[in-house]
Protein backbone atom coordinates (compact mmCIF):
# COMPACT_ATOMS: atom_id res chain seq x y z
CA UNK A 1 0.00 0.00 0.00
CA UNK A 2 1.32 3.40 -1.01
CA UNK A 3 1.33 6.41 1.29
CA UNK A 4 -0.97 9.31 0.70
CA UNK A 5 -4.65 10.01 0.83
CA UNK A 6 -7.43 9.12 -1.55
CA UNK A 7 -11.14 9.57 -1.47
CA UNK A 8 -14.24 7.73 -2.49
CA UNK A 9 -17.90 7.23 -1.75
CA UNK A 10 -19.87 4.54 0.04
CA UNK A 11 -23.25 4.17 -1.68
CA UNK A 12 -25.73 2.08 0.28
CA UNK A 13 -28.45 1.40 -2.28
CA UNK A 14 -30.80 -0.63 -0.07
CA UNK A 15 -30.72 -1.77 3.52
CA UNK A 16 -33.31 -2.69 6.16
CA UNK A 17 -33.76 0.02 8.81
CA UNK A 18 -32.51 -2.31 11.57
CA UNK A 19 -29.17 -2.76 9.79
CA UNK A 20 -28.47 0.98 9.29
CA UNK A 21 -26.65 1.50 12.64
CA UNK A 22 -24.48 -1.55 11.89
CA UNK A 23 -23.50 -0.12 8.50
CA UNK A 24 -22.53 3.18 10.14
CA UNK A 25 -20.57 1.36 12.86
CA UNK A 26 -18.70 -0.81 10.31
CA UNK A 27 -17.84 2.22 8.16
CA UNK A 28 -16.66 4.17 11.23
CA UNK A 29 -14.36 1.30 12.21
CA UNK A 30 -12.73 1.47 8.78
CA UNK A 31 -12.41 5.25 8.31
CA UNK A 32 -11.60 6.02 11.94
CA UNK A 33 -14.25 8.68 12.53
CA UNK A 34 -17.89 8.62 13.56
CA UNK A 35 -20.20 7.98 10.61
CA UNK A 36 -23.76 9.24 10.40
CA UNK A 37 -25.57 8.60 7.14
CA UNK A 38 -28.66 10.60 6.16
CA UNK A 39 -30.95 7.65 5.41
CA UNK A 40 -33.84 8.14 3.01
CA UNK A 41 -36.53 5.82 1.73
CA UNK A 42 -35.50 3.69 -1.26
CA UNK A 43 -38.35 4.14 -3.75
CA UNK A 44 -37.30 1.08 -5.76
CA UNK A 45 -37.61 -1.17 -2.69
CA UNK A 46 -40.35 0.01 -0.32
CA UNK A 47 -39.47 -0.60 3.31
CA UNK A 48 -35.72 -0.31 2.65
CA UNK A 49 -33.49 2.74 3.04
CA UNK A 50 -30.60 4.21 1.09
CA UNK A 51 -27.79 6.63 1.85
CA UNK A 52 -24.33 7.66 0.80
CA UNK A 53 -21.27 9.09 2.41
CA UNK A 54 -18.02 10.33 0.85
CA UNK A 55 -14.78 9.41 2.64
CA UNK A 56 -11.07 10.31 2.71
CA UNK A 57 -8.47 7.76 3.72
CA UNK A 58 -5.40 5.78 2.81
CA UNK A 59 -5.36 3.87 -0.46
CA UNK A 60 -7.09 0.53 0.14
CA UNK A 61 -9.87 2.04 2.24
CA UNK A 62 -12.42 1.07 -0.43
CA UNK A 63 -11.47 -2.60 -0.16
CA UNK A 64 -11.58 -2.43 3.64
CA UNK A 65 -15.06 -0.82 3.58
CA UNK A 66 -16.29 -3.54 1.22
CA UNK A 67 -14.90 -6.29 3.44
CA UNK A 68 -16.53 -4.74 6.49
CA UNK A 69 -19.96 -4.73 4.79
CA UNK A 70 -19.94 -8.00 2.87
CA UNK A 71 -22.21 -10.83 3.80
CA UNK A 72 -25.19 -8.94 5.23
CA UNK A 73 -28.47 -10.15 3.78
CA UNK A 74 -30.59 -7.60 1.94
CA UNK A 75 -27.72 -5.10 1.65
CA UNK A 76 -26.93 -3.60 -1.76
CA UNK A 77 -23.99 -1.24 -1.87
CA UNK A 78 -21.12 0.14 -3.89
CA UNK A 79 -17.82 1.61 -2.82
CA UNK A 80 -15.66 3.76 -5.05
CA UNK A 81 -12.04 4.75 -4.52
CA UNK A 82 -10.31 7.33 -6.69
CA UNK A 83 -6.84 6.63 -8.09
CA UNK A 84 -3.98 8.03 -6.05
CA UNK A 85 -0.23 8.19 -6.51
CA UNK A 86 0.92 4.70 -7.50
CA UNK A 87 -2.51 3.13 -6.82
CA UNK A 88 -5.31 2.41 -9.29
CA UNK A 89 -8.86 3.45 -8.53
CA UNK A 90 -11.49 0.85 -7.81
CA UNK A 91 -15.18 0.10 -7.62
CA UNK A 92 -16.74 -2.63 -5.53
CA UNK A 93 -20.37 -3.58 -6.13
CA UNK A 94 -22.36 -5.91 -3.88
CA UNK A 95 -25.79 -7.47 -4.19
CA UNK A 96 -27.28 -10.23 -2.04
CA UNK A 97 -27.76 -12.46 -5.08
CA UNK A 98 -24.43 -11.89 -6.84
CA UNK A 99 -21.98 -11.14 -4.02
CA UNK A 100 -19.06 -8.77 -4.66
CA UNK A 101 -17.68 -7.57 -7.97
CA UNK A 102 -14.43 -5.58 -8.02
CA UNK A 103 -13.01 -3.62 -10.91
CA UNK A 104 -10.03 -1.36 -11.38
CA UNK A 105 -11.17 2.07 -12.59
CA UNK A 106 -9.54 4.90 -14.50
CA UNK A 107 -9.57 8.59 -13.58
CA UNK A 108 -13.11 8.91 -15.01
CA UNK A 109 -14.55 5.91 -13.16
CA UNK A 110 -14.55 3.61 -16.20
CA UNK A 111 -13.88 -0.07 -15.60
CA UNK A 112 -10.43 -1.11 -16.82
CA UNK A 113 -10.31 -4.74 -17.93
CA UNK A 114 -6.87 -6.36 -17.67
CA UNK A 115 -5.37 -7.74 -20.86
CA UNK A 116 -5.19 -11.31 -19.57
CA UNK A 117 -8.89 -11.29 -18.73
CA UNK A 118 -9.79 -10.18 -22.26
CA UNK A 119 -7.48 -12.81 -23.75
CA UNK A 120 -9.12 -15.50 -21.60
CA UNK A 121 -12.60 -14.40 -22.73
CA UNK A 122 -11.56 -14.50 -26.40
CA UNK A 123 -9.83 -17.87 -25.99
CA UNK A 124 -12.79 -19.41 -24.16
CA UNK A 125 -15.27 -18.11 -26.74
CA UNK A 126 -13.51 -19.26 -29.88
CA UNK A 127 -15.86 -18.35 -32.74
CA UNK A 128 -18.94 -18.08 -30.49
CA UNK A 129 -19.78 -14.36 -30.30
CA UNK A 130 -22.46 -14.93 -27.66
CA UNK A 131 -19.87 -16.61 -25.43
CA UNK A 132 -17.44 -13.74 -26.07
CA UNK A 133 -20.14 -11.21 -25.11
CA UNK A 134 -20.79 -13.23 -21.93
CA UNK A 135 -17.08 -13.15 -21.05
CA UNK A 136 -16.83 -9.40 -21.59
CA UNK A 137 -20.05 -8.80 -19.63
CA UNK A 138 -18.55 -10.74 -16.71
CA UNK A 139 -15.28 -8.79 -16.94
CA UNK A 140 -17.05 -5.43 -16.72
CA UNK A 141 -19.59 -6.49 -14.06
CA UNK A 142 -22.67 -6.09 -16.22
CA UNK A 143 -24.88 -8.30 -14.02
CA UNK A 144 -24.10 -6.07 -11.01
CA UNK A 145 -24.74 -2.91 -13.04
CA UNK A 146 -28.03 -4.32 -14.34
CA UNK A 147 -29.22 -5.10 -10.81
CA UNK A 148 -27.99 -1.88 -9.19
CA UNK A 149 -28.94 0.63 -11.90
CA UNK A 150 -32.54 1.22 -10.71
CA UNK A 151 -31.23 1.76 -7.15
CA UNK A 152 -28.58 4.24 -8.32
CA UNK A 153 -31.06 6.56 -10.01
CA UNK A 154 -33.32 6.51 -6.99
CA UNK A 155 -30.57 8.27 -5.05
CA UNK A 156 -30.02 11.29 -7.31
CA UNK A 157 -30.02 14.57 -5.40
CA UNK A 158 -29.55 13.18 -1.88
CA UNK A 159 -27.22 15.05 0.49
CA UNK A 160 -23.69 13.81 1.21
CA UNK A 161 -21.28 14.39 4.07
CA UNK A 162 -17.47 13.92 3.74
CA UNK A 163 -15.61 11.62 6.12
CA UNK A 164 -11.93 12.18 6.94
CA UNK A 165 -9.60 9.60 8.45
CA UNK A 166 -8.02 10.82 11.68
CA UNK A 167 -4.27 10.34 12.16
Amino acid sequence: MSGGITRGVLFVHSVPRAVCPHVEWAAANVVGVSVTIDWTEQPVAPGLLRGEVPWHGAPGTGARLTSALRGWAHLRFEVTEEPSEGVDGGRWSHTPELGIFHAVTDAHGNVVVPEDRLRAAVERAGDDLALLREGIDLAVGRAWDDELEPFRYAGDGNPVRWLHRVG
